[in-house]
């Protein structure tokens, strides 16, 4: 019997990896003969970098970079040498959690560390990124990513901006001509599962800017800059970002991977999937075990759990889903063909303190009740 396991994390408790090992372990107790398959599964926020090293042949490359506010930070990306990849989170250069809540600065944060990174993926001579865009703590519509990549961002004297989102209302123009030359022979993928314009009621700021620390006030003036940069952007290099369905990703950075590196956005889920052979390893499987925190209305939104499922379903391949929180309105949805049945790991009632310290333990047990089961309907 095959059992392939490829759950998500569960999020502030449990990496991708570790739920893996809990159910691994769990399989171990209700068919110590089975071969297990590791695939721990992320959407290309945190965490897809540790899930991709996890589930395929690749390097951790650790580099030091500028967090959002200039300060040095350790971020890491994974190398696919095989592919000539890299898979980069710039949660882990620009990043909200980088940051205490009394430090956050959504006027002046950078994603400059990020383009650091990709910097670092260049010098290791890839071909292809991947770029996972969520938990970022910046609204620059990536000019210090750019900045990094050799963008000049001028005001109307001809000098340098400073950093961060707010700058961006003095932006008089854009110089292109020391943009780093390899960009322009490796292909940039982006994992965006958001559909926000850069500016306006449903933009980055808008939506975005309060989880960062941005006021009321500061919503207004992030907006107006985003609509400055938009506008200059488009008169002087013809390239029209603002309306495109997830250039207000983080902070709109979407918007800036597309203006300057030709970056193509897409489900995080499929990304990863298909980077880590998901569809292949699926096929050669009896059974599939995934998971994630909570399953509820928000999972059939691009989520690793919907992604496994349908992909199951694809392949014809049962499959069942272990989480923290089981709420039923997942199922209402019609979002999650081919998922066969969910369980909350959860034994009974419990305090939210308990659940997490109890989390691997139940998940172990759990998954070995589905094996169990699972087992004894293939005799029926």
């Amino acid at each position: 019997m095959n059992i392939l396991l490829s759950p998500d994390s569960y999020k502030g408790n449990l990496t991708a990896r570790q739920v893996c090992d809990a159910m691994a372990e769990g399989v171990s107790l209700a068919a110590p003969e089975a071969t297990v398959d590791l695939v721990p599964m992320a959407d290309g926020g945190d965490g897809t970098v540790d899930a991709v090293l996890a589930a395929i042949e690749a390097e951790a490359v650790q580099a030091l970079v500028h967090g959002p506010l200039g300060e040095l930070v350790e971020a890491k990306l994974a190398y696919v040498a095989q592919s000539h990849t890299a898979v980069i989170e710039m949660a882990s250069a620009s990043g909200l959690t980088l940051l205490s809540p009394d430090s956050l600065d959504p006027l002046s944060a950078s994603t400059f560390g990020t383009g650091e990174l990709i910097l670092k993926a260049l010098d290791l001579g890839c071909r292809r990124l991947v770029i996972g865009i969520g938990g970022s703590a910046t609204n620059d519509a990536g000019t210090g990513m750019a900045r990094a990549l050799g963008v000049r961002f001028l005001d109307s004297r001809g000098c340098e901006l400073p950093p961060g989102g707010a700058a961006l209302s003095g932006l008089a123009s854009i110089d292109l001509s020391g943009l780093d030359p390899r960009l322009s022979s490796c292909n940039v993928d982006v994992a965006c599962d958001v559909n926000n314009p850069l500016y306006g009621p449903s933009g980055a700021a808008a939506v975005y800017g309060p989880q960062k620390g941005a006021t009321d006030e500061m919503i207004l003036v992030l907006d107006a800059a985003m609509m400055q940069f938009s506008r200059v952007l488009k008169e002087q290099h013809g390239i029209d970002v603002a309306d495109v369905p997830g250039a207000g990703a983080a902070g709109g950075l979407g918007a800036g991977l597309l203006a300057f590196l030709g970056a193509r956005l897409g489900s995080g889920v499929n990304m990863i999937a298909d980077l880590v052979r998901l569809p292949e390893r699926i096929r050669g499987a009896d059974l599939v075990i995934t998971g994630e925190g909570r399953l509820d209305a928000q999972s059939s939104m691009g989520k690793a759990v919907q992604g496994v499922a349908r992909l199951c379903h694809l392949a014809n391949v049962p499959v069942v889903a272990l989480v923290g929180a089981l709420d039923p309105a997942a199922f209402c949805t019609g979002g999650m063909p081919g998922l066969t049945a969910a369980f909350s790991v959860l034994p009974g009632p419990a305090s939210l303190d308990r659940a997490l310290e109890e989390a691997a333990g139940n998940i172990t047990f759990t998954t070995s009740q589905v094996v169990r089961l699972y087992q004894a309907a293939r005799f029926v």
